[in-house]
């Protein structure tokens, strides 16, 4: 299986996580932040990963350390099992409803980090979680996975909605993303022989 575990401290957090890519979508979450814990288990179950997260962050002072660390965690596990990335499919995109939200998310496993991130949240916080938090989970994983991201919801009136699609949207087009192309044969999917 491919598959790793990541463990990174600093003086604002304590994470502990492990992701295998050929998984169930079986998932195990423990942030200390409940809505983000809520759509770690969506984006397991709908990436079919199975995913252990455990963090012990500073939320005395607020969510934003927790949340943009457990990305930057979740990105270098991924680079991690993803390998050397022979056979990957590489590239995926979907168009994800959620009751009146729709969400476009497109993804390259390039190994160029780049996120475009054109959502927008009716409210600033979704019960205690800051929405402009989605963005910076959205960021360290982007960049520390060395993917390039593109999220853009078309339209949505529901805060909750909005990023659920957002999680979600990621989710699916990273399952088919980091699947194996029986027909590159083992090859690296790029024309330079390296991403």
């Amino acid at each position: 299986m491919r598959a790793a575990s990541v463990s990174r401290r600093t003086a604002e957090t304590d994470v502990a996580l492990s992701i295998a890519l050929d998984g169930t979508g079986k998932a195990e979450i423990a942030t200390g932040v409940g809505f983000l814990d809520h759509m770690l288990e969506l984006f397991a179950r709908h990436a079919l990963v199975d995913l252990t997260v455990k963090v012990t962050g500073d939320l005395h002072v607020d969510q934003h350390h927790t949340t943009e660390d457990t990305g930057i965690a979740l990105g270098q596990a991924l680079v991690q099992a993803l390998g050397d990335k022979k056979g990957i499919s590489r590239y995926a995109d979907i168009h994800l409803p959620m009751d009146e939200t729709l969400t476009r998310v497109a993804l390259d496993i390039s190994g160029r980090p780049f996120l475009v991130f054109r959502t927008t949240f009716p409210t600033e916080k979704i019960g205690g979680f800051d929405t402009e938090l989605v963005r910076e989970f959205f960021q360290a994983f982007a960049v520390n996975a060395g993917l390039t991201l593109h999220i853009e919801t078309l339209y949505g009136a529901n805060s909750h909605h909005i990023a659920e699609s957002c999680f979600k949207g990621v989710a699916r087009t990273l399952r088919h993303a980091v699947s194996v192309d029986p027909r590159e044969q083992g090859r690296i999917p790029s024309t330079k022989g390296t991403l």
